[in-house]
């Protein structure tokens, strides 16, 4: 006999399923319902009903030859419990081994005593072999695949399927705290509590609407992230790349645009966004126009002499050294390009595969390569980001396509506010997590005096924790694993800042180049990127300009500057872009948002060093102390809204399968992950 699991899984509601008839006579005490059909090597829920409301014993569930009188005659062990006479389990959780014997039964006995069994039952092998976690991303477990993790459990209790009673604490307002209360609440988890330290919901989608003014005047610009790649199209075979990841967010949108269905304030709209136009304009290393102004995109274009770059102490070696990058990160082929656009999940292991995350961009070329100091500061700079980052990155911004939405990113939030009010609490910044062995309870802990040595508590079955590590690793917490306690103490956040000036008129849009929409770049040190709205474009009235958009060593250069400094060194910098124009249509109302010193965040996104996303990634996907962390720092991806979302769903259906609750992992991975992610 074979004896896989020795673990219980305690029950909660049963569903509407037809009752199978069961083999065999004199049995009275459990029916089974009808499981249809089963496949090897996965995971699966065994509803049970007990006909005897007054059983109280010993309980093993086997599976075997359907005419076996004893368990020790079955082909493996499912699980064994002692069921109490006023708490019937409802469902037991089945891993099927991979030999699983085709048309043979389920048993339930109590002792040696047979209490019940199936109909037979079909198993067969998948139709296609399920995906291990070491065909989708490195081999130490940084892809969530319900199985394997199910096996690794080690402990009987852990496999207890709990009742959806469970409570969950999610700690973080944001996009991934926010979309896991959506997940759970669709499978019927509903104690859930959202701790939020900010007086809103959001957290780093920023939107801000200038003067007062409400989203309907289009007078806003986005603080956070503003765009979504949707895809690229080639214009020289007209073939169109759709870029996957992202169109988690618009399915989310179409959910809660059924949500709130007799809600017309709070639907959800995308509308084009304008990445690139040709009279934005960008950097030319100090050159100027004869009128003083800075050159456009499409100036550049036709006169390549108005850009100054310093030359380098040797030509010959930085073209080498591109090419020689180039080579190493086969960017330019479209093929690579597919790949990271259709399956996100699968680059990201051949990125792990081909060392990807070993190296940086500059220490590629100085160490693998061989180049010197000078050469490689020259091509790459000094940044200590692995590879990974700039490929997933090249792909989004090679984008022909995108889109936004329309009165703001804040609609997105605004969308989920009237299914969370009620189970949120704002302005509480929460300060610790304190773990009960006795209960086996997490609680958090948080201070309504912040002087007071003894914090205030509730206790949750789980905490979900969706807050940045730039915030938990301040926190009083459990003694978390020494990896998952080295992430959170140590993963590298990069700062931005953000400044949106409001104009009197949209006057951008009636020059003698117009500019509608776009972004572009200025060489004014400390400004960076600037963006014209996409939105409302040749109406009446004021208009904003994200007029710097800055990130990295520099932004902490100008978060540190006064407010009143920082504005006026951008709004200086429009005047040079646009001439005196800029200056007579600003009406000296502004937003300031620099990410690094916001109390909520410090810092913009998770930007690991080289060294820290592989091998902190698989610390994500097991559950200490009753904690699971989601949030973009701990996905593949990072700095987007897709990257919280898929935390989200991963976050989920851990909790669920932490919980036994096969099914509902199931339905969440199908409906929202199903391209990726098998159980």
């Amino acid at each position: 006999m074979k004896v896989y699991l020795q673990h219980t899984l305690l029950g909660l509601g049963l569903s509407g399923l037809s009752l199978a008839g069961v083999a065999g006579r004199n049995i009275e005490v459990i029916r089974f319902h009808s499981l249809g059909s089963v496949t090897t090597d996965s995971l699966h829920n065994i509803h049970v009903e007990f006909l005897d409301d007054q059983f109280e014993g010993d309980l093993q569930l086997v599976y075997g030859e359907c005419g076996i009188r004893d368990p020790m005659q079955s082909h493996h062990s499912i699980g064994s419990t002692f069921v109490k006479r006023e708490a019937h389990p409802e469902r037991f959780v089945w891993t099927t081994p991979s030999d699983a014997p085709h048309s043979n039964c389920l048993h339930a006995f109590s002792g040696s005593t047979l209490v019940g069994r199936s109909s037979p039952i079909m198993v067969s092998s998948p139709v296609q072999k399920r995906e291990s976690i070491a065909d989708v991303a490195d081999a130490t477990g940084p892809w969530f695949d319900g199985v394997a993790y199910m096996k690794s459990k080690k402990h009987s209790n852990a496999f207890v399927s709990k009742a959806k009673k469970a409570s969950v604490a999610i700690l973080g307002g944001g996009m991934s705290g926010l979309m896991t209360s959506l997940l759970l609440e669709s499978v019927g988890i509903h104690d859930w509590h959202i701790y939020e330290s900010s007086g809103r919901v959001g957290g780093r989608i920023r939107t801000k609407y200038l003067n007062n003014t409400t989203p309907e005047q289009y007078q806003y610009q986005e603080m956070g992230p503003m765009r979504f790649p949707v895809s690229i199209t080639y214009a020289d075979t007209n073939e169109t790349l759709e870029i996957q990841d992202h169109r988690m967010v618009f399915q989310l949108a179409n959910v809660l645009n059924k949500m709130n269905n007799d809600k017309p304030d709070l639907q959800v709209n995308f509308i084009p966004f304008i990445q690139n136009s040709p009279n934005v304009p960008t950097a030319s290393g100090g050159n100027r126009l004869p009128n003083g102004r800075i050159p456009t995109v499409a100036q550049v274009a036709a006169n390549s002499s108005l850009v100054y770059k310093a030359p380098s102490s040797n030509e010959t070696a930085v073209e080498e050294a591109e090419s020689a990058f180039e080579n190493y990160t086969k960017l330019n082929d479209r093929e690579t390009i597919r790949k990271l656009a259709t399956n996100m999940y699968q680059a990201h292991k051949q990125a792990v595969d081909d060392g990807m995350f070993h190296w940086s961009e500059a220490g590629y070329l100085r160490y693998a390569m061989g180049y010197d100091s000078n050469i490689t500061n020259y091509v790459a700079g000094a940044d200590n980001s692995p590879i990974w980052g700039g490929l997933y990155d090249d792909v989004y911004f090679a984008a022909t396509k995108w889109r936004t939405i329309d009165k703001g990113l804040e609609s997105l939030p605004r969308a989920f506010y009237p299914h969370v009010a009620e189970k949120t609490t704002l302005n509480r910044t929460i300060d610790g997590l304190i773990y009960n062995e006795t209960t086996g309870k997490v609680a958090v802990a948080w201070r309504d005096d912040l002087f007071q040595m003894v914090p205030e508590t509730k206790e949750y079955d789980y905490a979900v924790v969706a807050t940045p590590f730039s915030k938990v690793r301040l926190w009083d917490l459990p003694r978390y694993s020494s990896l998952l306690s080295r992430a959170i103490s140590t993963m590298n956040y990069s700062p931005s800042c953000k400044i949106s000036l409001l104009y009197k008129t949209r006057f951008w849009e009636h020059m003698d180049e117009p500019i509608f929409g776009g972004c572009g770049s200025v060489d004014v040190a400390g400004v960076g990127n600037v963006c014209y709205p996409s939105y409302n474009m040749n109406a009446t009235g004021p208009g904003v300009i994200l007029a710097s958009y800055i990130s990295g060593t520099p932004a902490r250069s100008t978060a540190a500057l006064s407010v009143e400094e920082h504005v006026a060194l951008v709004q200086r910098a429009m005047v040079e872009a646009h001439g005196e124009i800029a200056a007579e249509q600003f009406t000296g109302v502004y937003e300031r948002q620099c990410w690094e010193v916001d109390q909520h965040q410090a810092g913009a996104w998770a930007s690991p060093l080289v060294g820290q996303q592989e091998l902190f990634l698989p610390a994500y996907y097991q559950t200490e102390f009753k904690t699971i962390f989601i949030g973009e720092h701990t996905s593949y991806t990072h700095a987007w809204i897709f990257s919280a979302l898929d935390s989200a769903v991963r976050g989920t259906t851990q909790l669920l399968l932490d919980l036994g609750l096969v099914d509902e992992a199931k339905e969440i991975v199908e409906t929202w992950m199903g391209r990726w992610i098998k159980l």
